[in-house]
Protein backbone atom coordinates (compact mmCIF):
# COMPACT_ATOMS: atom_id res chain seq x y z
CA UNK A 1 0.00 0.00 0.00
CA UNK A 2 2.64 2.41 1.36
CA UNK A 3 6.27 2.12 -0.68
CA UNK A 4 9.38 3.97 -0.53
CA UNK A 5 11.73 3.37 -2.79
CA UNK A 6 15.49 3.86 -2.42
CA UNK A 7 14.68 7.45 -1.43
CA UNK A 8 17.45 9.95 0.18
CA UNK A 9 17.17 13.45 2.01
CA UNK A 10 19.59 15.36 1.91
CA UNK A 11 19.61 19.55 2.65
CA UNK A 12 22.16 22.40 3.99
CA UNK A 13 22.59 22.85 7.44
CA UNK A 14 25.58 25.34 8.40
CA UNK A 15 27.58 25.15 5.61
CA UNK A 16 27.43 21.53 5.00
CA UNK A 17 24.93 19.01 3.66
CA UNK A 18 22.75 16.44 5.93
CA UNK A 19 21.50 13.75 4.46
CA UNK A 20 18.59 12.69 6.94
CA UNK A 21 17.38 9.43 4.59
CA UNK A 22 19.75 7.75 2.54
CA UNK A 23 18.72 5.19 0.15
CA UNK A 24 15.71 3.88 2.03
CA UNK A 25 13.59 1.52 0.57
CA UNK A 26 10.21 -0.23 2.75
CA UNK A 27 7.26 -1.79 1.72
CA UNK A 28 4.11 -1.66 3.96
CA UNK A 29 1.18 -3.52 3.52
CA UNK A 30 -1.93 -2.58 3.61
CA UNK A 31 -3.34 -2.90 7.53
CA UNK A 32 0.13 -3.37 8.71
CA UNK A 33 1.28 -2.06 12.09
CA UNK A 34 4.81 -1.08 12.13
CA UNK A 35 6.98 0.54 14.32
CA UNK A 36 9.82 3.34 13.17
CA UNK A 37 12.82 2.95 16.14
CA UNK A 38 16.20 4.56 16.79
CA UNK A 39 18.47 6.99 18.08
CA UNK A 40 17.26 10.68 18.06
CA UNK A 41 18.99 12.18 14.81
CA UNK A 42 18.64 8.88 12.52
CA UNK A 43 15.77 10.15 10.26
CA UNK A 44 12.55 8.77 11.85
CA UNK A 45 10.27 11.95 11.88
CA UNK A 46 11.50 12.71 8.07
CA UNK A 47 10.77 8.86 7.16
CA UNK A 48 7.45 10.06 8.40
CA UNK A 49 6.91 13.19 6.63
CA UNK A 50 7.91 11.69 3.07
CA UNK A 51 6.18 9.22 3.16
CA UNK A 52 2.92 11.06 4.36
CA UNK A 53 3.26 13.29 1.31
CA UNK A 54 4.81 16.75 3.37
CA UNK A 55 8.70 16.41 2.72
CA UNK A 56 9.39 16.05 -0.88
CA UNK A 57 12.68 13.70 -0.93
CA UNK A 58 16.18 14.52 -2.97
CA UNK A 59 16.06 11.59 -4.56
CA UNK A 60 13.53 8.08 -4.96
CA UNK A 61 10.36 7.66 -5.24
CA UNK A 62 7.31 7.22 -2.50
CA UNK A 63 3.91 5.58 -3.80
CA UNK A 64 0.49 4.99 -2.34
CA UNK A 65 -1.72 2.98 -3.43
CA UNK A 66 0.65 2.59 -6.49
CA UNK A 67 0.46 6.49 -7.16
CA UNK A 68 3.67 8.10 -6.91
CA UNK A 69 2.58 10.83 -4.36
CA UNK A 70 5.84 13.27 -5.37
CA UNK A 71 5.03 13.64 -8.88
CA UNK A 72 1.40 15.13 -8.37
CA UNK A 73 1.13 18.83 -8.22
CA UNK A 74 1.06 20.25 -4.50
CA UNK A 75 -2.55 21.09 -4.27
CA UNK A 76 -3.33 16.91 -5.54
CA UNK A 77 -0.95 16.03 -3.05
CA UNK A 78 -2.94 17.83 -0.09
CA UNK A 79 -6.29 16.45 -1.30
CA UNK A 80 -4.35 12.61 -1.35
CA UNK A 81 -3.31 13.63 2.38
CA UNK A 82 -6.64 14.67 3.10
CA UNK A 83 -8.28 11.65 1.70
CA UNK A 84 -5.90 8.95 3.15
CA UNK A 85 -3.37 9.86 5.79
CA UNK A 86 -3.75 11.16 9.15
CA UNK A 87 -1.29 11.95 11.26
CA UNK A 88 -0.67 12.36 14.95
CA UNK A 89 2.09 14.31 16.42
CA UNK A 90 3.91 14.69 19.49
CA UNK A 91 2.87 17.92 20.27
CA UNK A 92 -0.93 17.24 18.94
CA UNK A 93 -1.32 20.05 17.28
CA UNK A 94 -4.79 21.61 18.73
CA UNK A 95 -5.56 25.08 18.10
CA UNK A 96 -5.40 26.64 21.34
CA UNK A 97 -9.15 28.68 21.26
CA UNK A 98 -11.51 26.27 19.77
CA UNK A 99 -12.64 23.65 22.38
CA UNK A 100 -12.25 19.66 21.41
CA UNK A 101 -15.38 19.62 19.35
CA UNK A 102 -14.13 22.44 17.18
CA UNK A 103 -10.72 20.92 16.89
CA UNK A 104 -12.18 17.91 15.38
CA UNK A 105 -14.45 19.26 13.20
CA UNK A 106 -11.93 21.51 11.57
CA UNK A 107 -10.80 18.36 9.10
CA UNK A 108 -14.18 17.78 8.64
CA UNK A 109 -14.94 21.32 7.49
CA UNK A 110 -11.84 21.55 4.62
CA UNK A 111 -13.64 18.54 3.72
CA UNK A 112 -16.92 20.06 2.88
CA UNK A 113 -18.97 18.40 5.21
CA UNK A 114 -22.42 20.18 6.38
CA UNK A 115 -22.40 21.75 9.59
CA UNK A 116 -24.87 19.49 11.02
CA UNK A 117 -22.99 16.42 10.58
CA UNK A 118 -19.79 17.90 11.60
CA UNK A 119 -20.85 17.89 14.71
CA UNK A 120 -22.73 14.46 14.95
CA UNK A 121 -19.43 13.17 13.28
CA UNK A 122 -16.90 14.89 16.05
CA UNK A 123 -19.47 14.20 18.75
CA UNK A 124 -19.05 10.54 18.01
CA UNK A 125 -15.47 10.38 17.44
CA UNK A 126 -15.07 12.36 20.73
CA UNK A 127 -17.17 9.93 22.70
CA UNK A 128 -14.89 6.58 20.99
CA UNK A 129 -11.96 8.37 23.19
CA UNK A 130 -13.71 8.87 26.50
CA UNK A 131 -14.25 12.38 25.56
CA UNK A 132 -18.00 12.53 25.40
CA UNK A 133 -17.99 14.94 28.92
CA UNK A 134 -15.46 17.32 27.37
CA UNK A 135 -16.48 18.70 24.42
CA UNK A 136 -16.44 22.16 25.15
CA UNK A 137 -13.55 22.10 26.61
CA UNK A 138 -10.92 24.14 25.14
CA UNK A 139 -7.40 22.34 25.40
CA UNK A 140 -5.82 24.28 28.20
CA UNK A 141 -8.80 23.29 30.43
CA UNK A 142 -7.77 19.27 29.37
CA UNK A 143 -5.15 17.11 30.98
CA UNK A 144 -2.12 16.03 28.46
CA UNK A 145 -3.41 13.11 27.88
CA UNK A 146 -6.91 14.17 27.28
CA UNK A 147 -5.41 16.89 24.71
CA UNK A 148 -3.46 13.71 22.78
CA UNK A 149 -7.27 12.04 22.59
CA UNK A 150 -8.76 15.05 21.10
CA UNK A 151 -6.16 14.57 18.47
CA UNK A 152 -6.59 10.96 17.71
CA UNK A 153 -10.42 11.72 17.60
CA UNK A 154 -9.24 14.61 14.91
CA UNK A 155 -6.73 12.08 13.50
CA UNK A 156 -10.02 9.80 12.43
CA UNK A 157 -12.52 12.48 11.23
CA UNK A 158 -11.70 11.57 7.71
CA UNK A 159 -11.73 8.31 7.57
CA UNK A 160 -7.75 7.86 6.83
CA UNK A 161 -6.36 4.52 5.65
CA UNK A 162 -3.19 5.41 6.42
CA UNK A 163 -2.06 6.46 9.74
CA UNK A 164 1.26 8.39 10.27
CA UNK A 165 2.03 8.59 14.42
CA UNK A 166 5.48 10.89 15.51
CA UNK A 167 6.20 10.24 18.76
CA UNK A 168 2.34 9.74 19.73
CA UNK A 169 3.46 8.85 23.41
CA UNK A 170 6.17 10.98 24.24
CA UNK A 171 4.41 14.07 26.26
CA UNK A 172 2.40 11.29 28.16
CA UNK A 173 2.12 9.14 31.55
CA UNK A 174 3.23 4.97 30.95
CA UNK A 175 -0.34 4.44 31.53
CA UNK A 176 -1.66 7.43 29.53
CA UNK A 177 0.75 6.08 26.64
CA UNK A 178 -0.24 2.40 26.94
CA UNK A 179 -3.91 3.50 26.64
CA UNK A 180 -2.71 5.44 23.43
CA UNK A 181 -0.95 2.03 22.00
CA UNK A 182 -4.04 0.17 22.47
CA UNK A 183 -6.05 2.62 20.39
CA UNK A 184 -3.84 2.29 17.82
CA UNK A 185 -4.24 -0.95 17.65
CA UNK A 186 -7.93 -1.17 18.01
CA UNK A 187 -6.80 1.08 14.41
CA UNK A 188 -4.73 -1.50 12.69
CA UNK A 189 -7.83 -4.37 14.28
CA UNK A 190 -9.84 -2.26 11.59
CA UNK A 191 -7.83 -2.80 8.75
CA UNK A 192 -5.69 0.65 8.67
CA UNK A 193 -2.22 0.74 7.99
CA UNK A 194 -0.25 2.32 11.61
CA UNK A 195 3.12 3.31 11.25
CA UNK A 196 4.61 5.02 14.30
CA UNK A 197 7.57 6.66 15.42
CA UNK A 198 8.38 5.86 18.57
CA UNK A 199 11.17 5.81 21.56
CA UNK A 200 9.45 3.64 23.85
CA UNK A 201 10.18 0.16 23.49
CA UNK A 202 7.06 -1.01 25.03
CA UNK A 203 5.06 0.74 22.36
CA UNK A 204 7.32 -0.54 19.66
CA UNK A 205 6.69 -4.12 20.76
CA UNK A 206 3.28 -3.82 20.33
CA UNK A 207 3.81 -3.37 16.48
CA UNK A 208 3.47 -5.99 14.11
CA UNK A 209 6.90 -5.32 12.72
CA UNK A 210 9.53 -2.89 13.71
CA UNK A 211 12.22 -0.88 11.04
CA UNK A 212 15.30 0.18 12.76
CA UNK A 213 16.75 3.37 11.33
CA UNK A 214 20.49 4.92 11.80
CA UNK A 215 22.40 7.81 10.25
CA UNK A 216 19.27 7.69 7.86
CA UNK A 217 19.85 4.10 6.76
CA UNK A 218 17.75 1.11 7.37
CA UNK A 219 19.48 -1.13 9.28
CA UNK A 220 17.13 -4.12 9.90
CA UNK A 221 14.13 -5.61 10.54
CA UNK A 222 12.32 -8.26 12.05
CA UNK A 223 10.34 -11.05 10.04
CA UNK A 224 7.35 -12.45 11.78
CA UNK A 225 9.44 -15.01 13.82
CA UNK A 226 11.73 -12.02 15.45
CA UNK A 227 14.61 -12.88 13.05
CA UNK A 228 16.73 -9.93 11.97
CA UNK A 229 17.37 -9.72 8.33
CA UNK A 230 20.08 -6.74 7.57
CA UNK A 231 18.31 -4.07 4.69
Amino acid sequence: MLTMENVTKSYPHRGRIVTALAGATIDVARGDFVAVVGPSGSGKSTLLLVLGGMLSPSAGRVLLEGQSIYDLSADQRARLRKNKVGFVFQTFNLIPYLSALENVEVPLHLAGVAPGEQESRATALLDRVGLGDRLHHKPSELSVGQQQRVALARMLANDPAVILADEPTGNLDPETGQQVIGFFEECHREGRTVIMVTHDPRAAQRAKRTLRLSDGAILHEPDARGKLHVA
